[in-house]
């Protein structure tokens, strides 16, 4: 099961959730540590690639880039605004 964090600063998913989703990893140059919710790095979970996905919501549709997460453990976490 999927869970959805609506209280995040930008879309990510995890690594694992996206290779079961079979989306194409774009490989970004630059490795980005992620923070935890008390600002700290967590220099174990990186933004190593990044999915280029549609999101569609009725008739409204969007193309946008999804941050990859390692060892995120099957999250998705995403703000959004409609």
């Amino acid at each position: 099961m999927e869970t959805l964090d609506s209280g995040a600063t930008g879309l990510m998913i995890s690594s694992e959730f996206a290779r079961k989703q079979e989306f194409k990893l774009k490989k970004i140059e630059t490795l980005i540590y992620v923070r935890n919710i008390d600002r700290i790095f967590n220099k174990k979970r990186l933004i190593e690639h990044i999915v280029e996905i549609n999101i569609y919501y009725q008739r409204y549709r969007e193309r946008t880039e999804i941050d990859v997460i390692r060892d995120l453990r099957n999250v998705i976490a995403c703000s959004l605004q409609f």
